[in-house]
């Protein structure tokens, strides 16, 4: 059975589970009126992933960025449901996520959800193609942010100075 939902706001729904031994967050976002829904995050646990969506209708499956913990099961839930992944070309081109992307995801777009949308805001840093959503005035930011500041920063393709530069852009989204 599917977990309350998180968020229950202005037509906007928001469910947020965790997965797997890292606990990585995933959430469902869908509009209250059409049960239309993107899936975010789809870590770890595809059938944990399936039930949670299991009431709403999932149109795509969304990533915050191509870390492996984000995406893990991204393929098995795509399968079941028959729906796009989409992720930022960057960690594409960034070797991050060598999972085959449907479509990508680019700042500034907005995704349609039923009554409600989306908008992709690009948020470099933890990883060149992180992205946070931001649906009425809730934000999904993945790993740009990190409990007490931003995201990690220890790899080459990282920057902690775009991180910084990405959490002030979170502050204006």
């Amino acid at each position: 059975m599917p977990n309350p939902w998180f968020i229950d706001d202005a037509g906007i729904l928001i469910r947020r589970f965790r997965t797997g031994l890292l606990e990585n967050n995933s959430y469902v976002v869908a509009s209250k009126a059409t049960g239309d829904a993107v899936l975010i995050d789809a870590s770890f646990e595809p059938d944990v992933q399936l039930e949670q969506c299991s009431d709403v209708d999932v149109a795509a499956i969304l990533s915050t960025h191509g870390h492996t913990d984000h995406v893990m099961a991204a393929m098995d839930v795509k399968a079941a449901l028959d729906v796009p992944f989409r992720l930022h070309a960057l960690d594409q081109r960034a070797d991050i996520c060598d999972l085959p992307v449907d479509e990508d995801l680019v700042d500034g777009e907005r995704i349609v959800v039923g009554e409600i949308a989306l908008r992709v805001v690009h948020t470099p840093g933890h990883t060149p193609g992180s992205v946070t959503f931001r649906v009425g005035p809730h934000l999904i930011t993945g790993d740009a942010l990190f409990p007490g500041g931003p995201g990690a920063t220890r790899w080459d393709y990282s920057s902690f100075d775009d991180a910084i530069a990405s959490i002030r852009e979170i502050g204006r989204a």
